[in-house]
């Protein structure tokens, strides 16, 4: 399985489809991250995906027939009030949550640098790209 951040062609935003859930943490912030896998040009590719709360709703309620258990897993993850808190789908029991139909808006985000510049001193270009995307958008394909 290759990382997502190697194989992007630059730091555009772009979409991604075959997404499948593999874990969600949660930690003492407004956001969550959430642990996936998706087929990028023929190949599956790991990624984590920085998201308000709120988005993560979104998602878990496009899971179609697990929708209502992983709402409920969730709000028990929180309700324990022990940070982190992971949630894992990688097992017989619980496997990957795929959301079929959807397709992700991501958007790249890079390490933060000591000086915030984009080049060094010998005009390297920008650092690799970290795993880690934000959600732009989502969307649906809806069949007519």
């Amino acid at each position: 399985m290759k990382l997502l951040s190697d194989s992007i062609a630059d730091e555009a935003d772009f979409f991604v489809e075959q997404i499948h859930i593999v874990a969600i943490v949660f930690d003492n912030t407004d956001d969550v991250t959430v642990w996936a896998t998706t087929l990028f040009d023929s190949d599956t590719h790991f990624f984590h995906l920085a998201l308000p709360f709120k988005a993560l709703d979104t998602l878990l309620s496009l899971a179609h027939t697990r929708a209502d258990d992983l709402q409920e897993e969730v709000a028990e993850a929180l309700a324990a009030e022990e940070w982190p808190a992971l949630l894992e789908y990688s097992s017989d029991e619980k496997p990957p949550v795929p959301l079929p139909s959807v397709a992700l808006k991501l958007s790249v985000t890079y390490p933060a640098t000591e000086d915030d510049e984009t080049e060094d001193e010998e005009g390297a270009d920008d650092p690799q790209p970290h795993n880690i995307f934000y959600l732009e958008g989502v969307f649906v394909r809806i069949d007519t």
